[in-house]
C-alpha cells in the first residue's frame, strides 16, 4: 500500500492531521514529543469514481455518491528538532521511519505559535517560513551521513574492472527507496569525479539532495490557518513550493460532527451543510469553520493527501473488473476495487497489482469504457476501467 509520512517539528499538529485523516485515536497535546512511537493507520485519497458515468452509482464501500476514497497508509512519526540528523531529539527514530514512505507531508504551524523546538509561544511570534525547509534539510543531511558512512565500500568496489557506479549506488541506497532508474537520473543531473576516491563531502551531499528529492518529494501543510495571522498565510502561499492551507482541528470537528449526524460532510468537500440539531454555540463554530473553508477551498487535510499522491507522485487510479459491460466482478459488484499505480503503468502492471498469478497468466486487456482491446504497452489513465484476460 502506498505510504504517506507526516513530518515536521513537534507540536505543529501532525497528530491532529493524522487523527482527522484516519479517525484513529492518538495522543494529542500542546507540548513537544507527544508522539514517541510512530502511529500507523489507513487513510484515503479522494478521486472521481467512474460510476458517475453510469445511470446508477456503484456499490463499493469506499464510494460516496461518486466520491471515491482509495486506501493509503498514513504514518505519524516523532517531531523533528534542529540537529535531528545528528541524533538530537528523537531524530534517528524519526528519520528511520521515513525510509519506507513514498512521499512526505511536512506539517508546519502557520500561526507562528510554536518556536523551532515546538515549544508554545505567543501566536505570530515565530516565523513559520523558517520551518518550510526544515524537514528537507534534515533529511538531506541525514542521507548524506549514510552515504558518507558507506563510501569506503564504494571506493573498494571501484577497484574492480566490473565496477559500475550506477549499480553500486543503487544497491547502497535501495533501503532508502531509490530505484536504479532514479540513481541513473541523479548521476546525469549532478557533476562528480569519475573516480569515487576523489569525491568530496560536497559531491556526496549533492548526491543525497538529489536522491532525496526524487525518492521523498515533500508537500507542505500550513496548519492552524483558522488562528494564523492573515499575513502568515499569504506569505506561505506565495512560495514557489506546494503549500496547502489547512485546519486539522476543523477537519476533525467536521468528521466527528458528521458521525454524530449534526452535519452533512465528506472528507474533501469544500462546503458543509449544518443540521438542525446543533446548539447555538456549535452553529457559531461551524459557521466560522465554513467561512474558512470557503476562503481556502476546504479544510485542506484531504486536499494535501490528494496532492501528494496525484500531483507529486503522479499516480493514477485504475479499476479492474471481470465483466466489461457491467463493470463488475464475478459476483455482480460494480467497480468493487480501485488500484493506485504510478503514472506510466500498463494493464500488465495492473494485472500484477491485482494478483501475481493474474500477471503471470496475462493474455490481454479490454478498456471497459470503449469495450475495445488495449495493448499491453498502453499507459493507464486516471479512472480507467480495465478487464484483464488471464489464463489464471
Amino acid at each position: 500500500m502506498l505510504s504517506i509520512a507526516l513530518a515536521g517539528k513537534p507540536n505543529a499538529g501532525k497528530s491532529t492531521v493524522y487523527t482527522a485523516a484516519t479517525m484513529a485515536e492518538v495522543d494529542v497535546a500542546n507540548y513537544p514529543f507527544t508522539t514517541i512511537d510512530a502511529n500507523r493507520g489507513v487513510s484515503h485519497v479522494r478521486t472521481e469514481c467512474p460510476c458517475l458515468y453510469r445511470e446508477e452509482r456503484c456499490t463499493a464501500d469506499n464510494c460516496e455518491d461518486g466520491k471515491r476514497y482509495v486506501p493509503i497508509e498514513l504514518l505519524d512519526v516523532a517531531g523533528l528538532v534542529p540537529g535531528a540528523h545528528e541524533g538530537k531529539g528523537l531524530g534517528n527514530q524519526f528519520l528511520d521511519e521515513l525510509t519506507n514512505a513514498d512521499v512526505i507531508v511536512n506539517v508546519i504551524d502557520a500561526s507562528g505559535g510554536t518556536n523551532e523546538k515546538g515549544e508554545p509561544v505567543d501566536v505570530g511570534s515565530h516565523d513559520p517560513l523558517e520551518d518550510i525547509d526544515f524537514v528537507e534539510r534534515e533529511m538531506d543531511l541525514w542521507l548524506a551521513g549514510i552515504v558518507e558512512r558507506n563510501w569506503e565500500s564504494v571506493e573498494r568496489k571501484s577497484r574492480s574492472p566490473e565496477f559500475d557506479i550506477d549499480d553500486v549506488l543503487a544497491e547502497m541506497l535501495s533501503g532508502f527507496g531509490a530505484s536504479p532508474t532514479q540513481i541513473a537520473r541523479t548521476l546525469r543531473e549532478i557533476e562528480y569525479p569519475e573516480d569515487p576516491i576523489q569525491w568530496t563531502d560536497d559531491h556526496r551531499e549533492a548526491l543525497a539532495r538529489d536522491v532525496r528529492r526524487r525518492t521523498k518529494p515533500i508537500v507542505v501543510v500550513a496548519n492552524k490557518i483558522d488562528v494564523a495571522p492573515a499575513e502568515n498565510v499569504e506569505r506561505l502561499l506565495e512560495l514557489e513550493k506546494p503549500v496547502i492551507p489547512t485546519t486539522a482541528e476543523g477537519e476533525l470537528a467536521l468528521r466527528r460532527a458528521a458521525e454524530a449526524g449534526l452535519v452533512e460532510y465528506d472528507p474533501g468537500d469544500e462546503t458543509v451543510s449544518i443540521g438542525d440539531g446543533v446548539s447555538d454555540a456549535q452553529r457559531e463554530a461551524l459557521e466560522g469553520l465554513a467561512e474558512t473553508m470557503s476562503e481556502y477551498g476546504g479544510t485542506g487535510v484531504q486536499r494535501a493527501l490528494d496532492y501528494a499522491v496525484y500531483d507529486l507522485l503522479e499516480y493514477v487510479t485504475a479499476y479492474p473488473v471481470e465483466d466489461a459491460s457491467k463493470w463488475s466482478d464475478g459476483s455482480g459488484n460494480v467497480l468493487p476495487d480501485a488500484v493506485l499505480l504510478p503514472g506510466g503503468s500498463t494493464p500488465v502492471d495492473l494485472a500484477y497489482a491485482v494478483h501475481s498469478d493474474i500477471g503471470d497468466g496475462y493474455l490481454h486487456a479490454v478498456d471497459a469504457r470503449s469495450t475495445r482491446e488495449v495493448s499491453e504497452g498502453y499507459e493507464l489513465e486516471e479512472g480507467d476501467v480495465i478487464k484483464i484476460v488471464s489464463t489464471n
